[in-house]
């Protein structure tokens, strides 16, 4: 079996949720451990020593609290633990603090599926030993 990306997902909107799991599985080696709706819930899962991770996928605006803060709280992770920003809400406001709070990727819901899909590509492509 090939190496698997251990992907979190935090995203409040169950539908697009449902759809993003359902496509990153499909098209990349990603397999979803968990996907969560509230800051609170993805910082006890995270917080819990028990559940190793390679990528984080994050919503910025949640039902609960909010991506940007647990960006906030992500600042000790490993180095080969990737977290990302998937939203509505991306300009270059946001692409800038998020850069400052150390995000690997910001990607724009409504305009950037596909580069989502092939960021999360390379990142398999890396785990594979790939390379690329």
């Amino acid at each position: 079996m090939p190496p698997q990306l251990r992907t979190v997902i935090v995203e409040d909107n169950a539908t697009v949720r449902e759809n993003l799991v359902g496509a990153l599985e499909e098209l990349t080696c990603i397999r979803v451990q968990v996907a969560l709706g509230t800051e609170r819930e993805a910082q006890d899962w995270l917080g819990a020593s028990d559940h190793p991770w390679d990528l984080l996928l994050i919503d910025l605006l949640l039902r609960q609290g909010s991506g940007m803060g647990l960006v906030q709280r992500l600042a000790q992770r490993r180095p080969n633990q990737k977290v990302v920003v998937f939203s509505n809400y991306v300009n270059a406001g946001v692409r800038k603090r998020c850069a400052q709070l150390g995000v690997d990727a910001v990607f724009d819901k409504s305009t950037e599926i596909d580069a989502l899909v092939d960021y999360c590509a390379r990142q398999c492509a890396c785990l594979a030993g790939d390379g690329a």
